[in-house]
């Protein structure tokens, strides 16, 4: 089931058992074929607090490493507005390459899953 239809059917099954909240959001991730996009949300009311892409990172030599960089400078940000600890959303990808390459970065920066 690598199809777009499996993805999102293993996202559903994910989306059941994780939601975000004041104290704890929810952290959103998106891969396209050349970007990551992520996403703090609140599922309380609905609204995403911090966004973005690796679109907005200039320093790596390829993807995977942009992801990295991403994780690092989302987590610094995360930080600053005062979220210390996220529900990581996978998106129904796997925990692998670019996924689990931001996760790093957003754990090193101090970031808790």
């Amino acid at each position: 089931m690598k199809t777009l239809q499996g993805r999102l059917k293993r996202h559903k099954i994910i989306r059941k058992k994780v939601s975000g909240t004041k104290i704890r959001p929810r952290l959103s991730v998106f891969r396209s074929s050349k970007d990551i996009y992520v996403q703090i949300i609140d599922d309380d009311k609905s609204e995403t607090i911090i966004g973005m892409s690796t679109k907005v990172i200039k320093n790596g030599k390829d993807k995977t490493e942009k992801s990295y960089n991403l994780g690092v400078e989302f987590g610094k940000i995360a930080l600053s507005k005062g979220i210390k600890s996220v529900v990581f959303d996978r998106g129904g990808y796997r925990f692998h390459g670019r996924v689990k390459s931001f996760s790093d970065g957003a754990k090193k920066s101090g970031l808790i899953f």
